[in-house]
């Protein structure tokens, strides 16, 4: 895992947040190459989920919402984490992440009582993870919801707003308007990419646990009748994702059905991936049934049915949700594709295998000498990077320039050498198995795109 962060440090692709100033603990900006590795995610999820979805559309919620839209949710009153104090260190500690780490994923705490959390602990020596001691405070409940003001109102009183803790919230609110501006019929899905903030008090694991991140969330609407139908499906859909779009590895991935259900939920289930630190939630597939419609349509006094144009029958839809952590998935796609490959006993290269869809950079164009070859070498660059991101690296033996490359996941190295003046070629040399080919220059856009696909 140390060998992963220090290559998104050393590479652009995760930065600490506000280094300079010491940092601000677990927050992180993405470089050049991250901005570039998270937006190609999105945009198979957004392809997988809502554009080859049928009668799926996008939605852009904002951030801020109506704080009533948080107390129908349940999250002002529910949305918090069973934290316990180690008397002896001053740390502060959730109570269900440390019967898991003790526990070795044996047993699950979800949705359990802080009275059964409690007795886990004690009857089962559970340590502090930083002093070793076994001095616990009993267990409060830490909301994790950021607050805020919205300025002043009449009367000289801040107004409390939230920075939303999840976007689904944004497509239930706006469900009703999307149905008709879209004139869409039930069943249909609504997708949507955005940002969430949670007051974790025990963020880690790298970017795994974070207090800022960004969702990607798909509600289906249907009826109540095609809902555990629908929920298989999106389970399914789910695994395609990640195998097909994203290209994990199908071992690391497994499912955990949730033993103890959310009060919204009548089935559930998490999406694992296996990282270097052991499994990890990536996504999740819930039935939400009429929960989330229900809540809004009776705090907002607005009716939220969707009337059938034949039937005329009226009815709150079921949603089957399907939601995905995108930084999560950008530490599981790097996680994935990275290798240190013993080439001999004294050649070790370090190589990320990402698909060619995902990769930052498509291809990258090496003149062999700058002098000779340089002002070809550019030309070929500028007309690559109107079709794919591309890159241009003239510094450094060849070797070495294929091999920084490698390390950045680069799938295709063009390099401009002394016969491309003759016979208008160039060598098209491939990451993963390293083979060399020669192309010509006029194809090379085609032979890119087509090896992408």
């Amino acid at each position: 895992m140390n060998h992963i962060i220090n290559l998104c440090k050393n590479r652009g692709f995760v930065f600490a947040g506000s280094e300079i100033y010491g940092g601000l603990a677990n927050t992180w900006d993405y470089g050049p190459l991250g901005v570039e590795l998270k937006n190609n995610i999105k945009r198979e999820w957004w392809k997988w989920f809502v554009q080859e979805n049928d009668n799926s559309v996008g939605l852009d919620g904002g951030i801020f919402l109506n704080p009533k839209v948080w107390i129908a949710s349940g999250h002002v009153s529910s949305f918090s984490d069973p934290l316990m104090d180690c008397k002896a260190c001053k740390t502060r500690h959730r109570a269900d992440k440390l019967i898991e780490v003790a526990s070795k994923g044996k047993v699950n705490p979800d949705n359990k009582s802080n009275e059964w959390l409690e007795k886990w602990i004690a009857e089962n020596g559970v340590k502090c993870p930083i002093c070793g001691k076994i001095e616990w405070t009993p267990i409060r409940q830490f909301n994790l919801m950021f607050k805020t003001q919205r300025g002043v109102i009449e009367g000289g009183t801040d107004d409390l707003i939230y920075m939303r803790p999840e976007t689904a919230q944004n497509q239930f609110v706006d469900y009703q308007n999307v149905q008709r501006s879209m004139r869409l019929r039930v069943p249909f899905g609504i997708g949507q990419i955005g940002k969430a903030f949670r007051n974790e008090i025990t963020p880690g694991n790298f970017i795994f646990r974070v207090i800022e991140f960004e969702q990607m969330e798909h509600q289906f609407f249907c009826r109540e009748k095609e809902s555990e139908k629908a929920y298989k499906e999106y389970k399914a859909k789910a695994m395609d994702f990640y195998t097909q779009r994203l290209n994990l590895n199908k071992k690391k991935l497994r499912f955990k059905d949730h033993e103890n259900l959310c009060h919204y939920a009548k089935m559930a289930c998490d999406m694992e991936y296996e990282f270097p630190f052991g499994f990890g939630e990536i996504g999740g597939t819930h039935h939400r049934g009429t929960w989330d419609l229900g809540q809004h349509q009776k705090v907002s006094g607005k009716n939220l049915e969707y009337t059938d144009p034949v039937t005329n029958e009226k009815f709150l839809p079921t949603v089957i949700e399907s939601s995905h952590g995108c930084d999560r998935l950008f530490l599981a796609v790097i996680s994935d594709a990275y290798e240190e490959q013993k080439l001999d006993k004294d050649d070790t290269r370090i190589v990320l295998h990402f698909h060619p869809r995902l990769a930052p950079y498509k291809v990258c164009v090496l003149p062999l000498q700058k002098k000779e070859q340089g002002e070809a070498a550019d030309k070929i660059y500028r007309d690559l990077s109107k079709h794919f991101m591309a890159t241009y690296d003239e510094t450094g033996s060849i070797g070495k320039r294929y091999r920084r490359q490698d390390e950045i996941g680069t799938p295709f190295c063009v390099t401009v050498d002394f016969e491309t003046e003759k016979d208008e070629s160039v060598t098209v040399r491939d990451r993963d198995s390293m083979k060399q080919e020669r192309i010509k220059i006029k194809d090379l856009v085609a032979y890119v795109g087509e090896k992408i696909k």
